[in-house]
């Protein structure tokens, strides 16, 4: 009651009459304002007002734990396809020195059949669909997710004709190359861009992850 009398008491306990006067007249004037105004206006207006808000108190953060979990993601879809570098990993030095330092964490991740399935459940449904994570880590989460998912279309290649010798198996050897330094690549760009804060989009799987991720 006393904190009411305190807020109240400028404009009803004043001596001086003119702040009311003043304040019902700018509140008469903000009200035919509003009158004279087309309605489209104040409707745009009052949208953007909303966007403003809306983008200010957003979900798209990027601090050191987000960029950390979004930089691991982009490991699940390397080792579950790193397997197609068998000919690359062999034949450049340079892209074996890259994996090399990797491979303790790929034989933990090869050493059970099933790791690479309960990663994408993992991934998929405690955190692309958990609304406590932020929009940044579901975004490349679901990235990730979404390159692993196009590694079946080589492997059913592969299943399907697997060539032994001849013109078919060196367009075996291109495409698994392929595969595997677009996956290469793929690590390396999305990984470091979340650690630096910043939204990797990759190509092909980009729109499919914003599709996905609400």
């Amino acid at each position: 009651m006393a904190s009411s009398t305190f807020l109240l008491s400028p404009l009803t306990f004043s001596h001086n009459k003119k702040p009311l006067l003043h304040y019902s007249f700018l509140h008469s004037s903000t009200k035919n304002l509003n009158l004279l105004l087309p309605k489209g206006f104040i409707r745009k207006t009052n949208e953007l007002r909303t966007l403003t808000v809306a983008k200010s108190n957003g979900s798209d953060s990027a601090d050191a734990p987000d960029r950390l979990i979004s930089a691991l993601c982009y490991f699940y879809p390397f080792f579950d396809g790193v397997q197609y570098g068998k000919y690359v990993i062999n034949q450049f030095y340079p892209v074996q020195a890259i994996v090399q330092p990797l491979f303790p964490a790929i034989r933990v991740f090869k050493s059970f059949p099933f790791n690479g399935f309960l990663v994408f459940l993992t991934l998929y449904f405690v955190v692309v669909r958990n609304q406590n994570f932020s929009r940044y880590v579901r975004f490349n989460t679901m990235q990730a997710i979404v390159l692993d998912v196009l590694l079946i279309f080589p492997d059913l290649l592969e299943r399907t004709f697997n060539p032994r010798s001849g013109f078919g198996l060196d367009l075996m050897m291109s495409l698994d190359s392929t595969v595997f330094l677009f996956l290469l690549v793929s690590l390396i760009y999305g990984s470091s861009s979340c650690l630096l804060g910043q939204i990797p989009r990759l190509p092909i799987v980009a729109d499919a992850a914003d599709r996905q991720v609400l």
